[in-house]
């Protein structure tokens, strides 16, 4: 038995438009990504890091920015030698970029934090943790709003 395969047709319009496009929108990803560590070096004078030790858990999309739940947990021992300070989350595209910032001591709580935020638009909120060296943890994810909630 002899299987047909189908052939895929693309006219060099197609084509033409696929390399067109895919730079452009390759492009706008690394600025956006570089406006974000812009923004994070502006108020922490420290570069972010990307890492895993810092999940942010938000749904990707919530029928309205009003009570947007967020979950934030930082892999972090919360000894002397080795702790979260603060964590803060930021919304670029909301009115007042800073959401909320939330402090922690050494040896009496993890760094784990439970709440529901403000979004004016869809948009990436980024969570900064920095730890008791200096170093900026960075984590970032989009949430689509299909409402604002700021006014």
């Amino acid at each position: 038995m002899i299987e047909s395969a189908s052939a895929i047709y693309l006219s060099r319009r197609a084509v033409l438009i696929g390399c067109a496009v895919a730079p452009v929108a390759f492009t706008s990803a690394k600025a956006a990504a570089d406006d974000e560590v812009k923004l994070v070096e502006e108020l922490t004078g420290k570069t972010p890091v990307e890492s895993d030790r810092i999940r942010l858990d938000m749904p990707v999309v919530f029928p309205n920015g009003y009570t947007v739940p967020l979950a934030l947990d930082v892999d972090s021992p919360m000894t002397e030698t080795d702790h979260v300070k603060y964590i803060r989350v930021l919304a670029p595209r909301n009115p007042l970029i800073e959401v909320a910032t939330f402090h922690f001591k050494p040896g009496r709580v993890k760094a784990r934090v439970s709440t529901r935020i403000r979004l004016a638009e869809p948009q990436h909120i980024l969570a900064l943790a920095e730890i008791n060296d200096g170093q900026i943890l960075m984590a970032k994810t989009w949430v689509n709003v299909a409402t604002n909630g700021c006014k």
